[in-house]
């Protein structure tokens, strides 16, 4: 003992004793916390003492429930629904006393309790719930497990986007009561379609009618989607309109306050913030809102009772989800509407190739406008093709042709001008040089690619093409396309010196503009709304569009430049569109005429013929060339299974984000795609999720990547 300590008796000298303590107390607050309890020896519920549980384990092996013992502590939180944690991958051999313990700790999801299990070996408990909110209803849960079914995914990982992470300041918080139905509303502009006024009707008599929407162009159509969702409120149920982008949900969120007020509907956009977001998304699961006007995760809001489902613009890459396993908003709300009996509605100004299915399969019904109507609504469409350009001379100088810088000039006069510019990164293709029709394969059609400058080989299947020729006009005689938008906006600048230039894009998107003369140079996508429509627009480099390796190309060109048309005032006020495109392309023809749903039906009719979505069912599978051989080896595909492939797969581009597919850096991948007719899609998805679970679960090497209807097949 010190002398320090010795004269610590000392009232006066009791310092050194009570820094002793000071570092005592010090040493002590710095040991971990101790984990959760395993509740070795607690005492379990009386009633219904299993817990079935969902775990967070996105891996398809697990895709699973798992069975917990309840503690009598958490008998009265844990319910069907709530969040909880629990420990996975103890194994058999750490069992006390008839408990389970040890292992990591995991969230999960109480999917049910039960009264005993059909597991024969030690139950593990629930660590704690973490919340007693329950966030997963049996609704949902059907759901999630039809759309992991459909896509070769596991549960987990559509719950992921299904359910929002958890804010507790939100939770903590009450939801407002609901408030009654609003009465039903008047058709409005819903005037203009010839089935407009039976519809809502439909709507507001408690029926589920199924319609494809092909929606007239001009400012009216977020109105008319509001009250859709009206007439459904006024039925006492609930609705649910996607859309693609936050942008586009401010509209109908501003019309449908201005039409019914506020408290009627939630919002769901990632704009909103996850506080905020999520306080949203419990009044809708708590039934104090029942309308929800959201993008892509709000295919999944739990609506109360729901009535009508609705997709806007189904065409857009937004509505495909970027995670695992990759659903689309319009398949999703197919099923909701299916399983839950309530109405469809699918809208966009142009019309997609499933939707022409829908119709076609009697699924849906047509909604449309008659030629009339489509008259007074739509602007005037005039075309500059190649033979134009050539005998130009302003645009041999300028690259603006004669037609399109008169437009501007009138259109300046009263308003301002959108030109749309192709977006970068749009690779060329080979086409016919006499006619311009796309060069495909023999085999299976794909495109056609010259890697080396010499050589012909096709994009999906692989074969070599040495005797290609044009089966539309005979020519053997191929060029490239043109692909990229050439510094457009100061061109025009330069072309138009007293005006402003504005413009909109990836880096910077503007929401709407003044009706003040101005010239508004945006990408496709990034258009904004003008005050009054745009008193004219152009439609620049039509090739790059319509030259995109893709099966879509001709329908996703067509898609923006409606979108951009749509933004014109109509034709008796003067609003005109320049395209700068062949005029005898198929999706300029279908501008010129406003005619999406033919091009879709044509479009629709050549895929039948040749077998390709969504006609048939697709899937791809990429990873190393070694893995994809022995996965296509293992898997038991159904009988009727077309491999096409494989082919190797590019590696991302330098200074671009990595995307689904891509190669990893310094390494060779290799995609096949798979094909079954209609019928065996659900048995393809069932083989393939099977293969990887089974590799998953062997720990056989590397894993391959698998996507049910890909986006993009080349």
């Amino acid at each position: 003992m010190s002398s320090d300590n010795e004269r610590s008796e000392d009232p006066e000298r009791g310092a050194p004793e009570q820094l002793a303590l000071i570092r005592e107390t010090v040493r002590q607050a710095k040991v971990p916390r101790a984990k959760p309890r395993t509740w070795r020896g607690a005492a379990l519920a009386k009633e219904l003492p299993v817990a079935r549980v969902l775990v967070n384990k996105g891996a398809l092996h697990l895709d699973q429930y798992f069975d917990y013992a309840v503690p009598e502590e958490l008998d009265a939180d844990a319910q069907p629904g709530v969040r909880v944690r629990v420990r996975f991958g103890a194994g058999a051999r750490h069992v006390r006393g008839g408990r389970r313990e040890g292992g990591g700790l995991i969230d999960g999801f109480l999917v049910e309790r039960l009264a005993e299990s059909d597991y024969t070996g030690a139950l593990a408990a629930l660590a704690y719930v973490v919340s007693p909110e329950p966030v997963l209803g049996p609704e949902l849960l059907t759901l999630a497990r039809a759309v992991a079914d459909r896509y070769a995914g596991s549960l987990a990982d559509v719950l992921q986007l299904a359910v929002p992470p958890r804010n507790g300041r939100a939770e903590s918080k009450p939801s407002p009561a609901p408030l009654p139905p609003p009465p039903a509303p008047s058709a409005g502009s819903w005037e203009r379609y010839a089935q407009g006024p039976a519809f809502l009707r439909a709507l507001a008599g408690g029926g589920a009618p199924r319609a494809v929407w092909t929606a007239l162009p001009g400012p009216h159509w977020p109105e008319e989607i509001a009250r859709a969702m009206a007439a459904t409120l006024a039925s006492g149920r609930g609705a649910l309109v996607v859309v693609p982008d936050g942008r586009t949900a401010g509209r109908v969120d501003a019309a449908l306050t201005g039409l019914l007020g506020k408290g009627h509907h939630a919002l769901l956009t990632a704009d909103s913030g996850p506080e905020k977001r999520y306080r949203e998304w419990l009044g809708v699961r708590r039934g104090s809102v029942r309308a929800v006007v959201g993008t892509r995760a709000a295919m999944f809001a739990p609506v109360t009772d729901l009535g009508l489902v609705a997709v806007w613009d189904d065409g857009d890459s937004s509505h495909s989800d970027d995670h695992a396993p990759f659903p689309h908003v319009r398949e999703v709300l197919e099923l909701r509407a299916a399983h839950g009996r309530c109405a469809f509605l699918l809208g966009g100004t142009n019309c997609t190739v499933e939707a022409a299915q829908l119709v076609e399969s009697g699924w849906a019904l047509p909604l449309r406008a008659d030629r009339e109507q489509l008259r007074i609504a739509a602007p005037l469409v005039r075309t500059v093709g190649d033979g134009e350009l050539a005998r130009d001379g302003a645009a041999r100088a300028a690259r603006l042709p004669s037609l399109a810088w008169q437009t501007v000039r009138d259109g300046l006069r009263s308003g301002p001008v959108l030109v749309q510019v192709p977006r970068r990164g749009y690779a060329p293709r080979l086409a016919c040089e006499r006619c311009r029709e796309p060069a495909r394969c023999r085999h299976c059609a794909g495109p056609l690619q010259a890697p080396d400058q010499r050589d012909l080989n096709c994009a999906w299947c692989g074969r070599a093409e040495t005797a290609w020729h044009c089966v539309a006009c005979g020519s053997d005689r191929l060029r490239a396309r043109i692909v990229g938008a050439r510094r457009t906006a100061e061109e025009l600048g330069r072309a138009f010196p007293a005006v402003p230039v504005r413009t909109s894009g990836r880096d910077h998107i503007l929401d709407s503009v003044p009706q003040a003369p101005a010239l508004v140079v945006s990408t496709p996508g990034a258009e904004p709304v003008a005050e009054g429509g745009y008193a004219a627009a152009l439609l620049l480099d039509g090739w790059a569009m319509v030259g995109r390796p893709d099966l879509r190309a001709g329908e996703e060109a067509l898609r923006r430049w409606t979108a951009a048309a749509s933004l014109v005032r109509g034709q008796p006020e003067g609003g005109t569109v320049v395209i700068v495109a062949e005029p005898t392309l198929r999706p300029v023809q279908a501008l010129v005429r406003w005619d999406p749903v033919g091009h879709a039906r044509r479009e629709l009719a050549e895929r039948a013929e040749l077998g390709f979505p969504p006609v048939s069912r697709m899937a791809a599978v990429t990873g190393s060339p070694d893995a994809l051989a022995a996965f296509l080896t293992a898997a038991e595909l159904p009988p009727e299974t077309q491999v096409l492939g494989p082919v190797p797969v590019p590696g991302a581009e330098p200074g671009r984000p990595r995307r689904f597919g891509d190669a990893p850096p310094g390494e060779s991948w290799e995609r096949a795609l798979l094909r079954v007719p209609p019928g065996c899609g659900a048995a393809l998805a069932a083989a393939l999720k099977a293969a990887q679970a089974a590799r998953l679960s062997r720990g056989s090497g590397e894993q391959v990547r698998i996507r049910v209807d890909p986006p993009d097949i080349g």
